[in-house]
């Protein structure tokens, strides 16, 4: 998956199952057709993603919660999964 950085004033969090994660105002998913890639774009940043990051972002409607994400994800992927959700929360391109 893509390794975002976390900033210094980043702190590590759980995602309790009943976030609703979804992307932040000034994130957009798109699909780049020439790289053949899924972009997260951000203020001054374009992510990225690999098929995996991609689907879990892209499952970030603020309908489903996070236990609802890892429904639809391939068992035994969990920790790396909210490890992720973490970490572009903390980013904050997720809210």
């Amino acid at each position: 998956m893509t390794e975002p950085t976390t900033g210094p004033t980043a702190e590590p969090t759980t995602a309790p199952a009943t976030w609703r994660p979804v992307l932040s105002r000034a994130a957009m998913l798109r699909h780049d057709p020439v790289r053949q890639a899924d972009l997260l774009i951000v203020p001054e940043r374009i992510v990225v993603l690999n098929e995996e990051a991609a689907a879990i972002v892209g499952l970030c409607d603020g309908e489903r919660t996070v236990a609802d994400i890892l429904a639809e994800l391939p068992e035994g992927a969990e920790a790396d999964v909210v490890e992720f959700l973490d970490r572009v929360r903390a980013e904050g391109w997720v809210r």
